[in-house]
């Protein structure tokens, strides 16, 4: 049940006949408000450019790149189950190294800047979020993600609608552009608290910092808000607008992360219940298997491997 690296659901690769490349063949969608492409890669390439004169959105979906966004990133792997942000103006710069033996597939949606300015200005206006300090944006800069849940539902839905022969799809397009834009963004603010980048931004990012701090503690969502200075209703909105969950996932995601730790430290199973705020260790071991798959007894013995 962790929610990193959600894989999305990949179409069927194209046969080699149907292709007119075999690095980065394109098939386009075209819709009122965005480009829907499928990018596929059947034979090993390097230093292979895709420039994007308007923002993209971008999700891998089979194999491997070994890319950097040029003058602005080292090079990394791009993986399923990740995302990559592109910003107008901006090139990625591609290595296939593993696409002779496992083809590479992955989707990018260049969208309409006009739409995505007024989409954000009007959730600004009539939804705007609870948190006065913060408002509804793009980080161009957060431009990694790891898929979650919320975000590969959304990415998925604008697939099917861009693929399907609909003569309402424009129309559907834009609902599902927007919800899309809503989980990136979402997605973008757990990932700053994630890392840290938020806690003195934000009064989230704060709250965030305290649970972490704090794992080993009763935690309730009541004093947790008025931490934040809100009550506990508005405390639930400001945390589901700024980070897509609720306060007691997120604390549970968190406990179940420093778990982990503890028990790749070698921990023994009661401490690490202790430490991370359960106070029965059967409990733990229920809620630990249900998230990650494996009993924590289990888990401990592979982190050697």
């Amino acid at each position: 049940m962790s929610d990193t690296h959600f894989l999305l659901n990949p179409p069927a690769l194209k046969q080699e006949n149907q292709l007119l490349h075999l690095v980065e063949n394109r098939t386009a969608f075209t819709l009122n408000n965005c480009e829907f492409s499928i990018y596929e890669t059947h034979q090993a390439a390097f230093d292979v450019k895709l420039h994007f004169e308007t923002i993209a959105f971008t999700a891998m979906l089979r194999g491997k790149k070994h890319m950097k966004i040029e003058h602005k990133t080292t090079y990394f792997d791009y993986l399923p189950g990740e995302s990559v942000l592109v910003a107008p103006g901006e090139t990625m710069v591609i290595d296939f190294p593993e696409a002779d033996e496992m083809p590479s597939q992955c989707i990018s949606l260049s969208l309409n800047p006009e739409f995505i300015e007024s989409s954000l200005n009007s959730l600004n206006y009539h939804l705007p979020k609870t948190d006065e300090t913060s408002r509804w944006t793009i980080e161009r800069n957060e431009y990694f993600l790891f898929n979650n849940p919320s975000l590969a539902s959304a990415t998925h839905n604008i697939m099917r609608i861009a693929m399907d022969d609909n003569s309402q799809k424009d129309v559907m397009a834009d609902f599902a552009l927007k919800e899309l834009l809503i989980r990136l963004m979402q997605t973008q603010a757990r990932s700053l608290v994630e890392k840290n980048i938020a806690k003195t931004s934000s009064r989230i990012g704060f709250v965030a910092d305290y649970i972490r701090n704090n794992l080993h503690q009763k935690l309730s969502v009541e004093s947790i808000a008025r931490l934040a200075y809100v009550s506990k209703s508005n405390f639930f909105k400001l945390f589901k607008d700024e980070l897509g969950t609720s306060p007691n996932a997120f604390i549970l995601r968190e406990r179940i992360r420093r778990a982990k730790e503890l028990l790749a430290e070698k921990n023994t199973i009661k401490e690490t219940a202790f430490q991370t705020g359960f106070s029965d260790t059967n409990y733990f071991t229920r809620v630990f298997k249900q998230w990650v798959g494996v009993t924590p007894k289990n888990f401990q013995a592979n982190c050697g491997l």
